[in-house]
């Protein structure tokens, strides 16, 4: 789900151990009274990195089994890549093909329409990446990739945000100060990057800069942080602000950053929530990645229309 400029004071809250025997009263004009999440299908091993697809369909992978998985239209999964190399975030792109964070393989590969994998990127400044984690593709067809390295982490070592500019083959480092960048997300007007920093209670916001002689004086710069609120927080000390965040049931971890304008989801699994993506012909079917399992919910609320998240 995508942040707006304006992001009001609903936010999207996952409940990972629901009382089912208790339904709760929805959001007005983002989830009905009673819709609870449902089981698409179980017996994966960590399913993250879901992305919908222009025709109702859905990727996703799973890490540790080294797996992207397809779920079509009609509701069949197959698998759609092998030997992935720990990818977890996939992006697409407008020619319709395949962008994949590998963690393991240290590069962003791109499965062309012919099947073939290639290496889009894997180097920053002469060395390799640590371990990318997510992407997302900008209206330009510039990528943006967050790479924290991999785990556990490792006090001092770097960590990065990048931008890699549409038929460029190294990126820019947009920042390298989040202490371990992960999931990624753009408001509605391309404008503002949202990235998750999953070792602080934070979401950071980075606006692009103006633009001088043809060229943006600085790529991004930040504007704001977004608190995360949990559940056993908001029991001890209530409700007390007044500022927009997102609510989370458990650690700062939790990927499932991403936002939407205007409004929120709250949808429940029986598992612990990853990732979220909109996908189905009318992307009003919010998609949840949970461990061995992956959930949906239906949405009154409609995700942005763009490709991909």
């Amino acid at each position: 789900m995508q942040a707006g400029p304006c992001v009001q004071r609903r936010w999207l809250r996952f409940f990972a151990a629901p009382d089912r025997s208790r339904k709760h009263g929805g959001i007005p004009g983002v989830v009905a009274p009673g819709v609870e999440s449902e089981l698409v299908q179980e017996g994966f091993t960590f399913t993250e990195g879901p992305v919908g697809t222009a025709d109702g369909g859905l990727y996703f992978s799973d890490i540790r089994v080294n797996r992207v998985f397809h779920l079509d239209a009609a509701g069949k999964i197959t698998v759609a890549r092998e030997n992935t190399n720990g990818t977890n975030g996939i992006a697409l792109t407008k020619e319709g093909e395949l962008l994949f964070a590998e963690g393991g393989g240290k590069r962003i590969s791109k499965r062309g329409r012919d099947g073939t994998i290639t290496t889009v990127t894997d180097s920053f400044e002469g060395k390799p990446f640590l371990s990318p984690n997510d992407l997302l593709v900008d209206a330009r067809g510039g990528l943006y990739i967050t790479d924290p390295g991999p785990r556990p982490v490792v006090p001092g070592r770097p960590t990065y945000v990048f931008y890699l500019p549409a038929g460029a083959k190294e990126p820019i480092a947009i920042d390298t100060q989040v202490p371990r960048p992960n999931g990624l997300t753009l408001t509605r007007d391309g404008r503002t990057l949202i990235v998750d920093d999953t070792l602080n209670p934070f979401r950071l916001r980075l606006r692009r800069a103006s633009r001088r002689h043809g060229q943006e004086q600085a790529h991004l710069r930040p504007v704001a942080r977004y608190p995360v609120r949990h559940r056993k927080w908001r029991r001890r000390h209530g409700d007390r602000s007044r500022r927009p965040r997102l609510h989370h049931n458990r650690r700062p971890a939790c990927r499932c950053s991403t936002l939407r304008a205007a409004t929120s989801a709250r949808s429940r699994s029986a598992r612990q929530g990853a990732n979220v993506a909109f996908a189905g012909p009318d992307k009003r079917t919010l998609y949840i990645t949970a461990r061995e399992g992956l959930y949906r919910i239906k949405t009154l609320a409609q995700g942005p229309d763009r490709l991909g998240k």
